[in-house]
């Protein structure tokens, strides 16, 4: 078997390892996923992105996201944005459709940058989803300074905490605490909001599977719309990350429309021993 090649890319630093499985099958275990997303002895990424063969004759490309952890996420807004860039260039076309476990996402280019269509909000209990009934606009847990969440789902768990500045919050400690809070099955991303204006936020991301991150899309689209149920914002703001600026719409049919730019860092040959078990 020889090396398996890949792209390194990224959305304001969120970067992904992206392997093309769509003419030879790639099996991805969760092992190897740790071993090409570690930052010392791998490539490093917060995921990896398999782009495969679609199903759905709608779609140019299935795409699976696995977090640096090794486990499956439902959605990655930045991750299908760099896959939609590799694509659009592929079919030179600017308008793509994804196939994900979450379902189609379109995805078009506007002066050199990404949207994609996320879909809806989901903002029922049992769609996020939770353990058990609760009010989503106040989910009424804590961790030290924070309290209260909006529960917010987009292919994957959110809880977006709202606070006075999101730069003091220790998320690298209190993240994990909230990412396996027992309210949450599947456990969660966390997000602490620092509304800047009704139309701005600032925005720190601590990303289950992956920790922290200096831009997550879909913590970006949960914050908009957290925001805009409270009245702390309108339903189109722009938000304001550690690796840059995403803008983010709440349109009125319910979906959630992320847009930014993408780069492509490098390209590289992974030695085919990284696939094997154990």
């Amino acid at each position: 078997m020889n090396g398996i090649e890949f792209l390194k890319m990224h959305g304001l630093g969120n970067d992904f390892v992206v392997l093309d499985a769509r003419t030879r099958p790639l099996a991805v275990s969760p092992a190897a996923v740790r071993r090409i997303a570690d930052r010392r002895t791998g490539v490093g990424c917060d995921q990896i992105v398999v782009i495969g063969p679609a199903k759905n004759d709608l779609a140019e490309a299935h795409v699976t996201f696995l977090n640096a952890d090794g486990g499956e996420a439902g959605a990655c807004g930045n991750g299908s944005r760099c896959v939609a860039a590799l694509l659009m260039r592929e079919t030179k076309t600017n308008h793509v459709v994804l196939e994900t476990v979450s379902g189609l996402l379109d995805c078009e280019t506007d002066d050199g940058e990404i949207a994609v269509d996320l879909g809806p909000a989901r903002l029922d209990w049992r769609d996020i989803p939770l353990s058990q009934a609760r009010d989503t606009l106040h989910l009424g847990i804590e961790a030290g300074p924070l309290k209260d969440p909006v529960g917010v789902g987009l292919g994957n768990p959110h809880a977006v905490f709202f606070v006075p500045d999101a730069e003091k919050i220790a998320l690298e400690t209190l993240g994990p605490q909230i990412e396996n809070h027992s309210l949450f099955p599947e456990r969660a991303n966390v997000e602490v909001a620092q509304i800047i204006s009704p139309s701005e936020i600032r925005l720190r991301v601590w990303e289950r599977g992956a920790g922290l991150t200096r831009a997550c899309g879909t913590g970006a689209c949960a914050a908009l719309v957290a925001a805009s149920r409270r009245g702390l914002a309108g339903r189109k703001a722009r938000i304001k990350l550690d690796g840059g600026t995403l803008a983010v719409e709440w349109l009125p049919d319910n979906h959630v429309l992320l847009t930014g730019p993408v780069a492509t860092s490098f390209a590289g040959t992974l030695d085919a021993k990284i696939f094997e078990d154990g």
